[in-house]
C-alpha cells in the first residue's frame, strides 16, 4: 500500500483508522508524505477531502466532543508540533460500539494520522505547553451545525490523561486540572455540552 500502513477498526469501531506514514531520513532531516489519494484508496480508504483546517492550542486546553447534525464531516486529524490525546466517539445509531470512545496520542515525533469517519464525534486535550492541530475534512464546515457532547460524560467513560476532578454532573471544568496542576481549560460553550443521551434526543 505505497507510502502507508493503516490500522483498522481501532478498538472495535468500525471505519476508525490509524495511519502511519513511511519517514525518509538522512544527515539533513526527513521527508514523509502526508497524504496520498492513490494510497489511501489502496487501503480501502475512499475519500475525497475538500477542507484542510489548522488551530494552536495551549496546554491543558480541551476541545471538544463536536459532531456535525446534518452535515457530517469524515477528518483525518494529525500534529504538527506538540503532544495530544485525540478521541473519537460512535454516536452512529444502530452501531454495535454506539457510545463508545477510542483515543489515541499524536505527536510531532510519532506522525501518526488519525481517520474519523462520518457519524463520530471527536475532541483533543493539549498535553504539551502548545499544540498545532490540523485536520482534512470531506465536507465543508456548516457554522449552525455543530453539536456537542459532554466531554466528562460519565456513560462514556473517557480517561483522559493527566486529567483530575471530581465529576459535578456537567461539563463544567472549574473543578479539574492536570496532574502538574495546569487548569482544564474549554470554551464557554463546550462546558454547556449536554451528556449523549440528551444531546442525542435532540
Amino acid at each position: 500500500m505505497g507510502q502507508i500502513n493503516v490500522t483498522y477498526n481501532l478498538g472495535g469501531i468500525e471505519g476508525l483508522c490509524l495511519i502511519e506514514s513511511t519517514v525518509h531520513c538522512d544527515s539533513r532531516g526527513y521527508f514523509v508524505e502526508t497524504f496520498n489519494q492513490k494510497d489511501m484508496y489502496e487501503a480501502g480508504l475512499y475519500y475525497s477531502f475538500v477542507q484542510d483546517n489548522q488551530s494552536m492550542s495551549t496546554k491543558g486546553v480541551l476541545r471538544g466532543l463536536h459532531f456535525q447534525k446534518n452535515y457530517p464531516q469524515a477528518k483525518l486529524v494529525r500534529v504538527i508540533k506538540g503532544i495530544v490525546y485525540d478521541v473519537a466517539v460512535d454516536l452512529r445509531i444502530g452501531s454495535p460500539t454506539y457510545g463508545k470512545y477510542h483515543g489515541e496520542i499524536l505527536t510531532e515525533d510519532n506522525r501518526k494520522q488519525y481517520l474519523i469517519p462520518r457519524g463520530l464525534a471527536h475532541g483533543f486535550l493539549v498535553l504539551s505547553d502548545t499544540a498545532e492541530f490540523c485536520y482534512k475534512c470531506d465536507d465543508y464546515y456548516h457554522p449552525d451545525d455543530e453539536g456537542g457532547i459532554a466531554w466528562n460524560d460519565p456513560a462514556i467513560g473517557v480517561e483522559w490523561p493527566e486529567v483530575t476532578g471530581v465529576y459535578p454532573g456537567s461539563a463544567d471544568a472549574s473543578g479539574y486540572s492536570l496532574a502538574d496542576g495546569s487548569p482544564l481549560i474549554l470554551s464557554e460553550k463546550d462546558q454547556k455540552n449536554p451528556v449523549l443521551k440528551v444531546a442525542m434526543m435532540k
